[in-house]
């Protein structure tokens, strides 16, 4: 009853923004700017916006405790990023407004992951439970109204075991309440949370669009997967958080095979968009570089492998390929006492884009 009440009241945040590192450059009005949700897609302005991403880090803290690399690689990073037609990036951690100035400058969406204690039973502690959403809260305060946001994830992969611990319905809560505090400080933002098939039962309504991370190296069963979530999901967006393949423990041919065949099933079973796992093979995690797995699309020191072109490939031709072997149709629209409304309907099926 304790952790039910606390979840439902308004914790004190941090006030102001003050001390952000950079300044944004060339901003534009995040209204005009800024992603929104229309049915199973999302939009910008009035065209559909699919997310071609990769995650990014997390990378080892500096001296100064910064989570990103150094000014000058992280640009290097994103101008690469660009130029081989990926449009949105994936962080696990609060990224400083610089580095989100730097993806406006390459044409980069950011998906803000904000991190938090959830691997602990983090509901039994009301002095943890305050920390959190303090955090969520601060996070929210240090990226708002920036137009390279594309959302921010309230959560990634809350474990099994805490979700049976705390019970389904105290995370769901407490997954709200957080959603709810990242809109009082971004109202215009999106806001998700990242589930996984371990915890694919939570009930998130709220959230504007869904996300999962899914790791499936069979074609026919990550196909029936992601048909069974977008019924799960109804009426919103699906968006994949995570694919992708260890070339260490398989090689870097079959990593890009399989991130082709994977990017393909993700499009065009009605999916808004991707996350590839990961930009690069640097990798730090619990205290430590991460030696033993190889994710990326480029080395640790940033050299391309054969899944980068392979990942470009399959991005430039997204949603479809360009040599779709499109069929005829034909639209009937059925209507009765709706003259109010069917001139509209016939302007808008004027405006669809489909060859035959």
């Amino acid at each position: 009853m304790k952790t039910q009440t606390m979840l439902e009241q308004e914790s004190p945040g941090p006030a102001g923004n003050a001390n952000l590192p950079g300044a944004t450059r060339g901003r534009l009005p995040a209204a005009e700017t800024r992603p929104r949700v229309e049915g199973k897609f999302l939009f910008v302005g009035d065209e559909k916006l699919w997310v071609k991403g990769v995650t990014y880090g997390t990378f080892r803290p500096d001296e100064n405790g910064g989570q990103f690399p150094q000014h000058h690689q992280v640009e290097k990073d994103f101008a690469q990023m660009a130029a081989s037609g990926i449009n949105a990036v994936r962080t696990y951690t609060v990224p400083p407004r610089g580095v989100l100035d730097l993806a406006l400058q390459n044409g980069l969406r950011v998906m803000v992951g904000i991190p938090w204690e959830q691997h602990i039973a983090f509901l039994d502690d009301m002095t943890r439970v305050r920390a959190i959403m303090n955090q969520v809260r601060s996070a929210a305060r240090s990226c708002a109204g920036h137009p390279a946001l594309l959302c921010y994830a309230v959560g990634n992969e809350i474990p099994a075991s805490i979700v049976r611990w705390h019970g389904r319905r105290n995370i769901e809560r407490f997954v709200k309440r957080l959603y709810r505090l990242v809109k009082r400080e971004d109202p215009d933002a999106l806001v998700t949370y990242v589930n996984y098939p371990t915890t694919e039962y939570l009930q998130l309504p709220f959230l504007d669009f869904v996300c999962f991370n899914v790791y499936l190296e069979s074609r026919q069963c990550l196909e029936a997967y992601l048909a069974r979530l977008q019924n799960a999901t109804d009426e919103r967006p699906l968006l994949m958080a995570e694919i992708g393949l260890d070339s260490r423990r398989q090689c870097e041919n079959e990593q890009a095979d399989s991130l082709s065949w994977q990017l393909r099933s993700v499009f065009t079973s009605g999916c808004v968009g991707s996350f590839v796992f990961a930009w690069t093979d640097e990798w730090y995690r619990g205290g430590h570089d991460i030696e033993d797995w190889d994710f990326g699309l480029t080395t640790r020191d940033r050299q391309p492998k054969p899944a980068l072109s392979a990942v470009a490939r399959v991005f430039a031709d997204s949603p479809f390929p360009a040599d779709t072997n499109w069929p005829g149709i034909s639209v009937v629209v059925c209507s009765y006492n709706c003259a109010k409304t069917i001139r509209d309907t016939l302007e808008g099926l004027t405006k669809l884009c489909y060859p035959d």
